[in-house]
């Protein structure tokens, strides 16, 4: 009786070991995958483990002389440098200082003061609520008709009893720091007053309707920068017809890295209506991951599709196991031209000195390596992760070269994933959006927010100062409030 391998024929066997080898080197590569997304590090940065200066150290063996003559030794004798003490920073200068002053005990009759010993101790009062009390005199003139009062200024919410500072702060504690609104009312109960987290609610989303007029404007000073990055994250919507289940929506996320602006849209679902709603009538650069929604763009006149550089390293970082010295090669060559990144961060470089730098030295390494995967594609098995990471890279690498002929522009997508990373942590702890309306408000308060940390200007005090003016603003010239106006909101973070 024939066994089932004997039934095959030599080409079938080949075939199905073929197939097999793959799938082991798959199923292994997922393995190694899941175990370093559970025990490893989650850097991506590659540091050869043997660099290749190192496998030649040109040392030159002299010959020993016989055993037992006499040699002559001497040495010379490094003194230690003594350990210097850590030097304490100052505290900064812009805090308000508390003056006190101790004065010795005892009768100081007859002594003469020589100078003063100053101690400085950094403390912290928690923040109060307190309550302003407009207090208008009414007047009236004899034998006329009319009282004579004194206007209310402007609030944010008229007949409202939330001042600005107390909105603002309450939109800071929930986007910046994380903190849900059950927590801020639990916390506003401990100082004495009783805040419903409806009410709380109610007052972020009423801050929104404010804003509205100056997250348009952020928009269309987005979509006119000529340059954008482009990226997507999910986030929990409950929805009332389905009790008990939570839909996944996503913040679709727009960086102007010259403008410095950020820009979250949010839409029930991830196809590509977002955007080329979003973005039908833009012109420039338009920089994104290896999502296919994005290839739709390279299509349109007017925008250039760009690719990022830390997306396809990825794909090398994971091959590592499969093929560590084809993997080492590729995530090397990277290290090289990030290295020309980080001298042009470094040294501050503007967009003309950043890009006579590329062409100096990135542009060759560019070449060889895309010699390189034409090359080596062939000798790999297509469906390893070393083959995927090369397919990868190969069919986007002109997308990929295009950052090395613009000085503006950025070699990867990290600044719009950085800008991400404020709803990541969110996330985490107020879990989900209450509607889809709910979502689309968190998208504006992140858009203002990283706009803030991107302009390094201080968002409570941005946020509070709007507030309080944006009433009383000519809309003709509401950007006039954006964070970028340097007059208004200069850098104040570090």
């Amino acid at each position: 009786m024939e066994t089932a391998r004997e039934t095959l024929s030599k080409p079938a066997l080949i075939a199905q070991h073929v197939a097999l080898s793959q799938q082991v080197s798959q199923l292994k590569f997922e393995l190694e995958q899941l175990k370093r997304v559970v025990f490893g590090s989650k850097s991506e940065r590659f540091v050869p483990s043997q660099p290749a200066e190192q496998l030649s150290l040109g040392l030159q063996v002299e010959e020993l002389p016989p055993v037992g003559t006499p040699q002559k030794v001497s040495y010379i004798r490094q003194k230690p440098q003594r350990k210097e003490k850590p030097v304490r920073q100052p505290l900064p200068a812009h805090l308000p200082r508390t003056e006190i002053i101790i004065e010795p005990e005892g009768d100081l009759t007859g002594l003469r003061k020589i100078g003063e010993e100053i101690t400085e101790e950094l403390e912290y009062e928690p923040g109060k609520l307190f309550v302003n009390r407009y207090v208008r005199p009414k007047y009236v003139k004899d034998n006329q008709d009319g009282v004579f009062i004194g206007p209310l200024p402007s609030r944010p919410i008229e007949k409202g009893i939330a001042g600005p500072g107390l909105l603002a702060q309450i939109a800071i504690d929930k986007f910046v720091d994380h903190l849900p609104v059950y927590r801020q009312a639990k916390r506003y109960e401990r100082e004495g007053a009783r805040i419903a987290p409806s009410t709380i609610g109610g007052w972020l989303a009423y801050q929104c309707s404010l804003l509205a007029p100056l997250y348009d404007a952020l928009r269309g000073k987005v979509l006119g920068s000529g340059y954008i990055q482009a990226d997507e994250s999910p986030i929990k919507v409950l929805e009332k017809a389905k009790k008990g289940k939570a839909h996944r929506g996503y913040e679709w996320v727009y960086h102007a890295p010259v403008q410095r602006l950020v820009l979250f849209e949010y839409q029930p679902g991830r196809d590509g209506q977002s955007p080329k709603r979003l973005l039908k009538d833009y012109r420039g650069y338009l920089q994104a991951d290896g999502y296919s929604v994005y290839e739709w763009f390279d299509t349109q006149p007017g925008i250039t599709l760009m690719q990022c550089m830390a997306h396809t390293r990825r794909g090398f970082t994971q091959a590592l196991d499969n093929d560590r010295p084809r993997a080492a090669y590729a995530l090397s060559q990277f290290g090289k031209r990030y290295d020309i990144e980080r001298k042009a961060r470094e040294q501050n470089m503007t967009d003309a000195q950043r890009l006579a730098l590329r062409q100096q030295h990135a542009v060759d390494l560019l070449t060889d390596m895309g010699e390189w995967l034409k090359k080596e594609i062939g000798q790999v098995l297509p469906k390893s992760p070393i083959g995927k990471a090369m397919a990868y890279a190969l069919a986007r690498w002109d997308k990929l070269c295009l950052y090395a002929e613009d000085g503006m522009l950025e070699i990867d997508n990290n600044l719009v994933e950085n800008a991400i990373r404020a709803l990541a942590l969110g996330r985490r702890n107020y879990l989900f959006a209450g509607s889809h309306e709910a979502a689309q408000r968190i998208a504006m308060y992140y858009s203002f927010f990283g706009t803030c940390t991107k302009n390094k200007v201080e968002p409570y005090t941005w946020l509070k100062t709007v507030l309080a003016t944006i009433n009383d603003h000519p809309i003709n010239s509401i950007e006039e409030l954006l964070p970028t106006n340097k007059k208004l909101f200069g850098p104040t973070q570090s």
